[in-house]
C-alpha cells in the first residue's frame, strides 16, 4: 500500500527545486519557500502504482495549490528513470510521462470511477473507447494535456482554484447551446473536498487541427523571406484566416450571451475597468523598471476612457484570447482554453465582461506574431515596415469578419475603450514575459510604444 507520509515527506524535499523547471509552474518569478504535500490519494495499487497529491506551494506571501500525479514501478523503463526516492528505496515520477498509467484516468472516466474524494464524470450519452494510452503533450504551458489514440484530449489542471474550472463551466455550456467554434466536452475529473476543484477536464480530440499561433508566425515568416512584395502579394497572405477567425469569434460570443445571459454596461462599470488598469500598471511598475517611460502615455490612455459609451453589453467571455488558444480545423475555427488569464484571481476570471477585452487580446496576438520574429535581430527598417503591414493588414481583416457577424457591430467603434484595453494586454504581457521569458520583454514594450504613441 501507499505510504502517505513517506510520499509526503519525499514530496517536501525534492519539490523546492523542482517545480521552478516544470513549464506549468506559475510561479517562477521568486524561489519556492516550501511545497508540502496536504493530501495524497492512492488511485491504483500494485506494480505500477498511481497516486494523486495536492501540493500547497509557498513562496514569500504567495500560496497556490497544485496536483501532481505520482507514479511508481519496481523497474522503471529508461525513459521514465526515478525522479525521486523514497525512503523505502522505491522510485516515484511525474506520472503524465507514462502513457500506460495515464491510460487509468480515461478508463476511470469511462466508467464513472470514485476513488476517495477523487470522482471521475463521463457527459450523458458519451461513450468512450478504453483501454487508449495517455500521450503528453509537451509544449503545454499552464496545464498539461494527454492525447488518447486520435480521439480524446484531456487537459489536467495544474494550479487549482476553488470549485468548478471556469474552463469547463464555459464549454459546457457552449455545448447546451450547439456551438460549432469548440472542441465538444466528453466527462471531468473532480475532487469533492475542499474547495472541490476541477481537476481536468476530456475533449474530442481534433488531429487535423493546426494551432493559430503557428499558422499566422509561418506566414509571417513567409512576408519576411519576400520583403520587397506587400503582405498581400505574399502566397502566405493570412488575412482571409484572420477574417474568418473574427466571425468565429463573433459566434462564440453571441453563443455565450444566450448561454449564459448578457446585460447592459451599468453607471460606473468602465470607470472601475479603468481603475483595475492602473492597479495593474502599479504592479508591473513595481518589478519592470523598463515600463517606466511609458508610465504617462498608458495612464493618459486609460484616463481617456473614463466616462466613454461601455459600447456593448457585459457578457461572459473567453477571458485570454489570443493566437495560441485557437485552432484551425477543416470546418473551420475552434476556440480552446476559457479559462481567462492565469495570473488573474478566480472572480475575475469568471466574472461578465466586456467582448471588447476578446477582440483587444487577438488584436495584440496580432501585432505579437508580426513582430516577435525581429527580436534581437539587427533593425532592419524595411522587415519592420512589412511586420507593421502584416499586423495592420490581419487586425483589419479580423475586426471585419467580427462585425460581420457580431449583433453588437464594428469593435472599432469603440476605438477609445479598443485602445485602453490593448494597452492593459500589453501590460499584462509585459508581467509575464519578465516572470518567463525576460529576452521577450522588449515585444510587449515595443508595442505599448507603438500603441501610446
Amino acid at each position: 500500500m501507499t505510504s502517505e507520509p513517506a510520499v509526503q515527506k519525499m514530496l517536501a524535499e525534492e519539490l523546492p527545486s523542482w517545480l521552478p523547471n516544470q513549464r506549468w509552474f506559475g510561479g517562477k518569478d521568486r524561489p519556492v519557500t516550501e511545497a508540502r504535500a496536504v493530501r495524497v490519494v492512492p488511485l491504483l495499487e500494485g506494480n505500477p502504482r498511481l497516486v494523486h497529491a495536492l501540493v500547497e506551494v509557498l513562496q514569500e506571501d504567495r500560496k497556490a495549490t497544485y496536483q501532481l500525479l505520482l507514479g511508481s514501478r519496481e523497474s522503471p523503463p529508461e525513459y521514465l528513470s526515478g525522479i525521486w526516492v523514497g525512503e523505502d528505496g522505491r522510485q516515484w515520477y511525474e506520472a503524465a510521462s507514462d502513457p500506460e498509467l495515464m491510460a487509468f484516468l480515461l478508463d476511470a472516466i469511462a466508467e464513472t470511477q470514485s476513488h476517495g474524494p477523487i470522482e471521475f464524470h463521463r457527459e450523458p450519452e458519451v461513450e468512450l473507447e478504453q483501454g487508449l494510452r495517455g500521450r503528453a503533450v509537451t509544449s503545454e504551458q499552464s496545464n498539461t494535456s494527454l492525447i488518447y489514440g486520435q480521439q480524446y484530449i484531456l487537459k489536467l489542471f495544474r494550479k487549482l482554484s476553488a470549485g468548478p474550472n471556469p474552463d469547463l463551466q464555459m464549454h459546457l455550456a457552449l455545448r447546451s447551446v450547439g456551438c460549432e467554434h469548440i472542441a465538444q466536452p466528453l466527462g471531468w475529473i473532480a475532487d469533492e473536498e475542499g474547495d472541490r476543484p476541477t481537476l481536468g477536464m476530456l475533449q474530442q480530440f481534433l488531429a487535423d487541427a493546426a494551432d493559430g499561433w503557428a499558422m499566422a508566425t509561418a506566414s509571417v515568416r513567409d512576408l519576411m523571406a519576400e520583403a520587397d512584395l506587400h503582405a498581400f502579394e505574399v502566397g502566405g497572405d493570412f488575412a482571409g484566416e484572420a477574417h474568418r477567425l473574427g466571425a468565429a469569434v463573433a459566434a462564440v460570443h453571441a453563443d455565450l450571451a444566450r448561454a449564459l445571459d448578457s446585460r447592459p454596461v451599468q453607471a460606473g462599470e468602465v470607470d472601475g475597468a479603468v481603475d483595475a488598469m492602473h492597479r495593474r500598471l502599479d504592479t508591473v511598475l513595481a518589478v519592470v523598471p523598463e515600463l517606466a517611460e511609458y508610465e504617462t502615455p498608458l495612464r493618459t490612455a486609460f484616463d481617456s476612457a473614463r466616462g466613454v459609451d461601455g459600447g456593448v453589453p457585459i457578457q461572459h467571455v473567453h477571458g485570454d484570447l489570443h493566437l495560441g488558444q485557437v485552432l484551425r480545423t477543416v470546418n473551420g475555427w475552434l476556440l480552446i482554453d476559457f479559462e481567462g488569464e492565469p495570473a488573474a484571481p478566480l472572480s475575475e476570471r469568471t466574472a461578465p465582461r466586456s467582448p471588447l477585452r476578446d477582440v483587444a487580446g487577438m488584436l495584440r496576438s496580432f501585432d505579437y506574431a508580426a513582430h516577435q520574429l525581429l527580436v534581437g535581430q539587427p533593425e532592419d527598417h524595411q522587415l519592420a515596415v512589412r511586420a507593421r503591414e502584416w499586423s495592420d493588414r490581419n487586425r483589419g481583416a479580423f475586426c471585419d469578419g467580427y462585425a460581420e457577424v457580431s449583433p453588437n457591430g464594428d469593435p472599432r467603434e469603440h476605438e477609445v475603450l479598443l485602445r485602453a484595453l490593448e494597452l492593459d494586454k500589453a501590460v499584462y504581457e509585459v508581467s509575464y514575459e519578465h516572470a518567463n521569458r525576460p529576452d521577450w520583454v522588449q515585444i510587449p514594450l515595443a508595442s505599448i510604444a507603438r500603441i501610446a504613441s
